[in-house]
């Protein structure tokens, strides 16, 4: 874009993006891949705490002999707070790593976060696979899941901010599907090791992690950064290039300047509400305006970190981390590795549903019908298991086992279709440029700091030596899933089909209970003055451009109230 271009937007809602072209599907799907960190290191940490070789490696209990007592077969566990430990500390990595990517996804850009992400995770992944005690292998998971932060926190943002309006939520999901292939390809290769009577039954687990750190961080030199933030930095010809390569259009066509001014107009708003003076406020206009507001900073912050605690207190990772060691605990089951990998199965085959569920259906009538039906099939799972499903030996009720099995497979296939993908979804869309990045990790901060939780207190939960809740604890992610319920009916809006700026002004405009029933009616880059007069650029010695004249040309409506 040369010096002294004039942008000049559009009021006409219809125009302020570019038709959908193949090259948006195929990047979108790409950084989707970053999934598989996610989804990998939550499946094989769970196999690998079943294996015999890798539990009497920590616990140095010899194998049970062919006709070992039940007692002992029971005693061939690692302890509980090993495995709280062992499966807890990652999500503690997560958590900073998220929290810490906020910043830097705003300093350095959402690409070179995600490629950093992955630089850290392989170094992580080194120790995990050198490990044959405790303490290296649980310093190289805290090391690993700070790059699973990185690269979870930020593939939202980069993907939410360069996907087309019409199919953002359907590509995002993307993300939750490949967390499913992880989980998958985890299970599998758990499942063909696990037989193994050496180090390398769960050291090969591990070391298959490098080549998704090598695929995600090679793949990403080639893709363009994201243009919203080239436009919060104020590089605005950056911002045009790197638009003009994400919708697959020539720099100077119509399509690009009119999404370029909404976005820059948007931006410029979003600023003369809430100004950004210093490191400090930056992060604490997340959490400026009031909780009865719906548009404002504070209402979308703890929509952001609701919406992921909520996502995992459904309970499925329960499943995906606990799944092995549970099953073997009720006796019940013959083969717990390979109905943990059936569960997977079904993880994986109901998740592309998503893809065009949640663009025909919607986000909030999604998260609202799914959590209605986790929660009927997670009680009716309880209410087996303690009737007529438990361990009574050789007069055990198979089919009982069998019916739990399948309510379990079907909470897990309603979590896939819609509390899986849609929180991702509604993360990446509700925060305005200014706060998007923090809004982003902090919210991703909140799913891991639920699934460490969650990692930590299963165990204690599950245990024959405490809680021994067994099947009763269906019941607790049960009406855990109807608060979720609750949770979204009041508190979730509809962002279906917006684009990102326009979810902002629909945010503006109705509470979320009304805001299937909203349409587009202006632009903010008529709001702003765009359409009349228009941004001049200029393109300095470093490519960087400033609008001329900015405080005269674009003009923040005074109608509006404050963020």
């Amino acid at each position: 874009m040369a010096g002294g271009t004039v942008i000049a937007g559009t009021a006409d809602t219809s125009r302020i993006e570019a038709p959908v072209t193949v090259k948006a599907y195929l990047m979108c799907a790409f950084a989707a891949f970053g999934g598989i960190f996610f989804g990998y290191d939550t499946g094989w940490m769970g196999g690998i705490m079943g294996m015999r070789y890798y539990i009497r490696q920590l616990t140095d209990i010899p194998y049970p002999t062919a006709d070992a007592s039940k007692e002992a077969l029971a005693a061939f566990v690692i302890p509980s707070w090993e495995q709280s430990l062992l499966t807890g500390i990652l999500s503690c990595g997560t958590f900073f790593g998220a929290i810490v990517s906020g910043d830097m996804a705003d300093r350095i850009g959402r690409r070179w976060t995600i490629i950093a992400g992955c630089v850290t995770f392989s170094v992580g992944g080194i120790m995990e696979t050198a490990a044959v005690e405790l303490k290296l292998m649980v310093v190289g998971r805290l090391i690993a899941g700070a790059g699973v932060g990185f690269i979870s926190a930020i593939i939202i943002l980069y993907m939410s901010e360069i996907a087309p309006k019409k199919v953002r939520g359907a590509l995002v999901s993307g993300y939750q599907f490949c967390i499913t292939i992880g989980i998958l390809l985890a299970n599998c290769v758990v499942y063909a090791t696990q037989d193994r009577d050496d180090t390398g039954s769960y050291r090969i687990p591990i070391a298959v992690q490098f080549l998704w750190a090598i695929i995600l961080g090679a793949g990403l030199f080639f893709l363009p950064e994201s243009p919203r933030f080239f436009v919060k930095k104020g590089r605005l010809d950056d911002a045009a290039k790197a638009l003009a390569n994400v919708r697959g259009q020539p720099i100077d066509s119509g399509y690009i300047q009119d999404e370029l001014a909404e976005i820059i107009a948007n931006h410029e708003y979003e600023l003369s509400v809430v100004p950004q003076n210093s490191y400090i406020a930056q992060w604490t206009n997340c959490f400026n305006g009031s909780l009865f507001s719906a548009h404002s900073n504070v209402r979308r912050t703890l929509l952001g970190i609701g919406l992921q605690a909520m996502q995992q207190l459904t309970g499925v990772n329960f499943i995906f981390y606990y799944g092995v060691v549970f099953f073997k605990q009720l006796n019940t089951i013959k083969n717990p590795f390979l109905i943990s990998l059936i569960t997977t199965l079904v993880n994986v085959c109901s998740t592309p549903l998503s893809f065009w569920m949640v663009e025909r259906f919607g986000r909030r009538n999604l998260l609202i019908v799914g959590g209605t039906g986790m929660v009927i099939a997670q009680y009716i799972v309880s209410i087996l298991g303690i009737t007529v499903g438990s361990d009574k030996g050789a007069d055990t009720n198979t089919s009982a086992v069998s019916a739990m099995i399948a309510f379990i497979c079907i909470n897990i296939a309603l979590f896939a279709t819609t509390w899986g993908p849609c929180a991702w979804v509604v993360i990446g869309e509700v925060f305005p440029l200014p706060i998007r990045s923090r809004g982003v990790a902090l919210s991703t901060a909140s799913n891991w700091f639920w699934n460490c939780i969650i990692a930590i207190i299963n165990p204690y939960l599950v245990g024959e030596d405490y809680a021994n809740l067994s099947y009763k604890i269906f019941f607790m992610w049960g009406s855990l899933c109807m608060v979720s319920v609750i949770f979204a009916y009041f508190l979730v809006p509809e962002t279906k089909g917006l684009s990102l700026e326009q979810v902002d002004k629909m945010l503006e405009e109705v509470n979320p209970r009304n805001s299937r029933k909203w349409v587009p009616h202006s632009t903010f880059a008529s709001e702003m003055g765009l359409v009349e007069k228009g941004i001049t650029l200029h393109v300095g010695a470093k490519g960087d451009s400033t609008p001329e004249n900015v405080e005269d040309v674009i003009v923040p409506p005074t109608s509006k109230g404050a963020v």
